[in-house]
């Protein structure tokens, strides 16, 4: 191995490496001890008006109206506790899927579309070139979808550098990432495709992680990769993120992949069967909601397509991308409220065979996921309309009753956190519910309110970025 390739494979370890690196300065310790003591707090302030709440409980029982409410939301929280109950049962039997040998694996294609991703694309194409996949059964493409910024200069040293083992491609203007996406798979020659997001990074071993499991299972058409963060040491929202997108991955899609219905493969790491994905393509490059060409949920439309074809996804835990997040709050609601609008769509789209006959075998857990997120989504407004309500009646009764649920199911994702890394970040998980509870709970409502309106929302540039890439283009010419 020359000492270039040793130097190229240093540098992907330390990024790697500060990614996973726990640091918290003065001001998030401080964030993370106020946050435990305002929910203990909480807790022993309801401890203490116990005889006010009983009080309250007997006047609103002799309310019809109230008490309808209290049983309602009884009800309702025991059906979630079941359905976490049941995650549990099929986390518990979740295995992944281990690497096969290089005799065994696929020609695979690897998909990275860019737009205003600047340096962080090069990082990408790095990280990809240190796989371990051999060389003679891998093509990575990389589609610069019509960036603002330096990207296509990353893309052109990346090129520069790393020669063949690369193809680069510019689309003549921003048409969006299921475009960009389409290009790729129109090119690719792999019988396996890739995608990752150009602000990601791989492993060396993801790559095989995640072809292996379409070799060991002939129903497997899709696979969902395990994503972390990668900025999680730079600012406070992608630390309590970190905490959040293990539980969403390790815990949620592993049991949703004992049932061969990962609901949404991730835009930051996912693979499909070629022939597959040719089979659906047209209708996916197609796709229109309420008369408008889809711009957005490009990842999930794929899965339910796949889905429909009678083919199993699942979710390999070894194989691990690390993605950059948003930082601060504007750019993290922007990407809740994609993500809401994309999963009212899809959840439309699939409720339109998930109650069929789509493929062989089990099909109950695929409709109970369904049914559960739909249930999310037909409550979220009444739910906020009963929150408004007790804020406005029984305003100490809301805080306690919030406070102690914020820290009951916070713990699900901290103990399931700190059982697997560090336990000074699973804490993060209390911040988060805290957080979500108080500033993103009008996410689900207004995603459902907006559900048809289009655009990314995320990566455009501002008129300042662009005048400063605009001045330093005249200065380097």
């Amino acid at each position: 191995m020359t000492e270039f390739k040793i130097q190229k494979r240093y540098l992907s370890r330390q990024i790697l490496k500060k990614s996973s690196h726990s640091s918290l300065n003065v001001s998030q310790l401080f964030i993370l001890a106020g946050t435990l003591l305002l929910l203990i707090s909480f807790i022993a302030l309801a401890v203490q008006l116990q005889p006010y709440f009983e009080n309250v409980h007997t006047k609103q029982m002799s309310n019809i109206w109230e008490k309808s409410l209290i049983i309602i939301s009884t009800t309702l929280l025991l059906l979630k506790l079941s359905f976490l109950v049941y995650l549990l049962v099929l986390h518990l039997k979740y295995r992944a899927v281990s690497s096969v040998e290089d005799e065994e694996l696929p020609s695979c294609t690897v998909i990275v579309p860019a737009y205003n991703e600047g340096e962080l694309v090069y990082k990408t194409l790095q990280s990809l070139i240190n796989s371990d996949y051999p060389k003679d059964k891998l093509q990575i493409l990389t589609i610069d979808d019509g960036s603002q910024d330096d990207t296509w200069q990353w893309m052109l040293k990346a090129k520069q550098e790393f020669g063949e083992r690369i193809s680069i491609f510019q689309q003549p203007e921003n048409k969006g990432k299921r475009h960009a996406l389409y290009r790729g798979f129109q090119i690719g020659r792999g019988e396996i495709f890739i995608t990752v997001d150009s602000d990601s990074v791989v492993k060396s071993d993801t790559l095989r992680n995640m072809v292996s499991p379409f070799v060991k299972n002939d129903k497997c058409g899709a696979v969902a990769g395990n994503v972390r963060v990668l900025n999680s040491k730079n600012a406070i929202i992608p630390k309590m993120l970190n905490v959040s997108f293990a539980f969403s991955f390790e815990f949620v899609r592993s049991a949703q992949s004992t049932a061969g219905t990962v609901m949404c493969t991730p835009g930051a790491l996912a693979a499909y069967r070629k022939d597959v994905v040719m089979n659906c393509l047209p209708q996916w490059i197609a796709q229109k909601f309420m008369g408008q060409t889809s711009d957005i949920g490009e990842d999930r439309a794929m899965t339910n397509m796949i889905l429909k074809q009678g083919f199993q996804v699942v979710f390999q835990k070894n194989a691990v991308v690390y993605t950059n997040t948003p930082e601060n709050f504007k750019e993290l609601s922007k990407m809740y409220i994609r993500w809401g609008r994309s999963n009212v769509r899809e959840d439309i789209m699939m409720s339109k065979f998930a109650f069929g006959n789509f493929r062989e075998g089990e099909k109950t857990s695929s409709r109970i996921f369904l049914l559960n997120q739909w249930m999310t989504t037909i409550l979220s407004f009444p739910m906020l309309a009963v929150m408004f309500y007790i804020i406005a009646s029984y305003p100490l009764l809301f805080l306690c009753s919030a406070m102690t649920g914020i820290f009951l199911f916070s713990s699900m994702s901290a103990f399931f956190y700190a059982k697997r890394r560090k336990v000074i970040d699973a804490i993060w998980a209390y911040s988060y519910g805290v957080f979500y509870t108080f500033c993103l709970f009008w996410i689900t409502p207004y995603a459902i309110a907006t559900v048809g309106k289009r655009g990314w929302l995320t990566r455009d540039l501002s008129v300042e970025q662009l005048k400063a890439f605009s001045e330093n283009r005249a200065k380097a010419a």
